[in-house]
Order: structure tokens, then sequence, then C-alpha cells
């Protein structure tokens, strides 16, 4: 039994992790009590050294010392500021407006402002629980299909995790060891394809089921002219200068992520502030809820410090890397395999367990495949962000199905009795907007260069092409050519002059 034990240290590690995550433990706390148990286990069995553990506190003060992940709550604050002081309201009222005359207009909204919050906010729940709150009694009102109304809500919110700035990206760049500014620069055009292809789909429910979701009635359009032009500016002015301010510093160079977040939280101070919104009250529940959601992401990422080291320490990596490598198909094969992975554990997991738990499994072996680094965060982000829609343990049915109505009620504008939003109703909703999220992977993987086309590296060098070419030196006398008086090499020519 003990030689099997030692054997097998690896995958009874990993399997006895993936026991407690089913049994719903807190992942933090599972990740470390394994990392322990284990280490405890393997210096009985003299497999691990005392002295592992002694590396642990150093690894836990770097994680307190990464600036990178400082990025992480600003950009949270930044988010919760811009939604707690109305300018998803605004944006929503105004470009549904804007695009309400047409068939499926108020849903192109819903995909245009998400897209738009993603990249002012990064929170996938500000952005949901916005537009749930603000455009699904709209939506409702007007006729809209509940599957689509709420499908569409639920999958721009999620935009929030691809489009920069995402948290999500943050934590991959930190667990890949890439640059958060290239991981950003990789992931945008996918953003704005994926965008796009949200966009496709209400066009074709509009061309083929119109009854799903109609134009505003005229008595509904209340913006006309220049009145509406105006709105138009003020609306989507501030949130712009807002994105330039953050990921155009970024792109640039001239920020780092983290100095880009802290500018982009007091821009948002500020556009709350002139919006005469900036109160105690709105200050102290966005601080509040920043330090619960960073305190929760330092956890796991100390919980999976822990497990990793012990994982290494029991040659897991190697097991890991074995099991991997040898999967039929190559590049291609390891591809297919760890997507499939990821979206099956998508529907227990969450982003933030995922990143810490299987990303730095997964990155090494990637890059001694030759994989850019880069592009495989990007095509992970991608996979992941499926696990806020999966039914039935998506994030962000949860938080559309938090504010959605439960019960029937009476409509405040109409007068109307509104049938309530079923649970079923949004898990069905979902279910095509994951399909095009399972589309987007495989154009990721099947066009690379929407990632890397884009990342303004500099010039790979091949080292086998570099000539130093060094000018002849005559030091006359007896001294050799490269060296001084009475050197050991070949004698320089002599002066022909």
């Amino acid at each position: 039994m003990t030689e099997f034990i030692i054997a097998n240290m690896a995958p009874l590690m990993f399997g006895a992790l993936v026991f407690f995550l089913l049994f719903g433990y807190p992942v933090a706390f599972a990740l470390a009590a394994n990392g322990i148990v284990f280490g405890l286990l393997g210096m009985e069995l003299g497999l691990l050294s005392g002295n592992l553990f002694q590396a642990l506190p150093e690894r836990i003060f770097g994680i307190m010392r990464n600036d990178t992940l400082l990025a992480i709550p600003f950009f949270t604050f930044m988010g919760l500021i811009l939604e707690r002081s109305g300018m998803a309201e605004d944006l929503l009222d105004t470009v549904g407006q804007l695009f309400g005359p047409i068939r499926g207009g108020l849903a192109y909204a819903v995909i245009f402002v998400g897209a738009l919050l993603a990249a002012t906010t990064g929170v996938v729940a500000a952005s949901v629980i916005s537009m749930g709150l603000i455009s699904l009694p709209i939506m409702l009102r007007y006729g809209y299909d509940r599957r689509v109304a709420s499908g569409v809500i639920a999958a721009s919110g999620t935009l929030a995790q691809i489009i920069p700035p995402s948290l999500v990206l943050i934590i991959m760049a930190d667990q890949l060891g890439r640059s958060v500014g290239d991981m950003y620069a990789g992931a945008f055009v996918p953003g704005l394809i994926l965008t796009g292809l949200y966009t496709g789909f209400i066009l074709l429910v509009t061309l083929f089921k119109p009854s799903m979701a109609p134009a505003l009635p005229l008595e509904a359009r209340s913006l006309h002219g220049m009145k509406l032009l105006s709105r138009v500016i003020f609306s989507l002015v501030p949130p712009l200068v807002l994105i330039f301010l953050v990921l155009g510093t970024i792109f640039i160079g001239i920020a780092t992520p983290t100095e880009g977040g802290a500018m982009g939280a007091t821009g948002a101070l500020i556009l709350a502030l002139a919006r005469r919104k900036l109160s105690w009250s709105l200050m102290r529940q966005a601080m509040d809820t920043t330090a619960k959601l960073s305190s929760f992401v330092v956890f796991i990422l100390v919980g999976s410090t822990v497990f990793g080291l012990v994982f290494r320490g029991v040659n897991g990596d190697l097991w890991v890397e074995h099991l991997l490598t040898g999967l039929p198909g190559g590049q291609l094969g390891f591809l297919i395999f760890v997507n499939i992975l990821m979206f099956v554990l998508a529907f227990f997991l969450d982003f933030f367990e995922l990143a810490f738990i299987l990303v730095p499994l997964l990155g090494p072996v990637a890059e001694k495949m030759g994989i850019d680094l880069i592009w495989f965060g990007v095509l992970l982000g991608v996979n992941m962000q499926t696990s806020f829609m999966h039914p039935p343990f998506g994030f962000a049915l949860f938080y559309l199905r938090s504010v959605a109505p439960r019960t029937d009620y009476l409509d405040k504008i109409t007068g109307k009795q509104m049938a309530a939003v079923t649970t079923g109703q949004i898990y069905w909703g979902a279910v095509p907007f994951v399909i095009i999220q399972i589309i987007m992977v495989c154009l990721v993987v099947s066009f690379p260069g929407m990632v890397t086309d884009f990342l303004g590296r500099d010039k790979v060098i091949d080292a086998s092409e570099i000539q130093i070419e060094l000018p002849q030196t005559d030091y006359g006398g007896g001294g050799g050519q490269y060296g001084g008086p009475g050197g050991q090499d070949e004698p320089a020519e002599p002066d022909k002059k």
C-alpha cells in the first residue's frame, strides 16, 4: 500500500482535490488543506523534505508584493462606481432609443452597451445586474420573447470577461507569466468578433422569428432630432474617454495595467462627481464589494500556491506533462482535450477556480509544445467565459435570476399584468449563446492571427543569422592578434605598408 501511494502521490493528490470540490468545500481551503495534508504525508513517506514548507512564506509574501494583481481592486472599484452612479442606466436608455425603431433594437442596444460596459468595468456581475434591472422590464413590456431577452442580457454581461480590462485576463497573465498588456491586446479583436456574433444571432432571430424581438412602438420613442443627438453625445463621450484613459494608455505603453486601473478608478470618481451621484454611501458600498472580491481572489491564490508547491514537490507537474504530451494528435489533440476539459469543468467551477487550479498546470505543457502562451491564455479565456452561462450553475444566470421577476407583476408604465420570468426560460435563453461561445473557440483555434497579429511585439531575431565583425588590430611586436604581448594566439599579419 505504501509503495502504491508513493508511486501515485500526484494523481491521488489531484483526485482528492476534485473530490472536495465536488462536495462543495470552499476552493481556497480545499486547495490549502490538500497541499498541507499531502505535504505532511510526503514527508512521512520520505518523498519530501521539511525544507519544502520553508519556501511557503516567501511565496505568500510574493503574492502580496505582486503589482499585477493590484490592478484587480482598481478595475473592480472603477466598475462598481460607474455602475452605481447611473452611467449604465443612461447608456441603455439612450442607445435603446437609438436602435429602438428597428426590429431587435433593444437587444442590439443591450449587446452594444454590454460591450461598452465591459470595456469600462471589467466586472461581469455589475454588467448583468445593471442590464437586468434596467433593460429586462422594457424588453418584456414591448413583447420580447423571455428566452431571447434573458439570453442576450446574460451573454452581453459576460463580455466583461474577455474584453479588456477583464479581471480574468489579469489572472491569466499572472498565472502564465506573461504581460497583462499583451494579453489585453491579444483579446481585443476576439472580443469584438464575439460581440459581432451575438449581433448576428439577434439578426437571424429578427429575420426568421420577428415576433420574438419586435421594434419599439412609436409611442415609446421619446427622443427625436437634435435632442436625440445631444443625448447620445453626452451619454457616450464620457465612457469612451474613460476607455481611452485606461486601455489607450496601456496599449500605447504609457501606463502599466495597474497604473491604468488607478487612472480608471480616478476617472470613475470624477464622472460620478460630475453627475452629482458621488456620496459616502456609494463609496462605502463600492469599497466593501471591492475588498470582498479582492480578498476572495487572494485567498484562492494563497491556497493554490500551497497546493502547487506540494504538487510540484511530488513531481505532479511531470505527471501532468507526460499525461498531456502523450495525447494523440500533437498540438491539436492537446488543444481539443484542454478545451473539452475546461468546458466540462466550467459546469461546476467558476473562472477564478479554473484559472488558479488548471492554468498553472497547463501553461508549462503548452509552452513546451511550442504554443504561444498569450494566444493560449486568450483561448482559455474565451472558453472559460462559458462558465458564466452554463446551465445550471452559470453565475451570469444566477445574477439575472436575482433581478428578474419571479412572480407575475403589474407593469408601471402600461398597467398590464405581466408574467414572471421562469428559471427554465433563463436557462434555455443561454443555450444559443453557449453554442456561439463554442464557435468562437473554434475560430480562435483556426485563426490564431486574430490574437497574435495585434500584439505589437518586437521582431524575433534568429540567433543563427547574427554575424559579428571585428576589425583586425595590429598590436605590433610579438603579441598575438587578439592577445597582448607574449600572447598565445596566432600572430598578426605583418604590416605591409
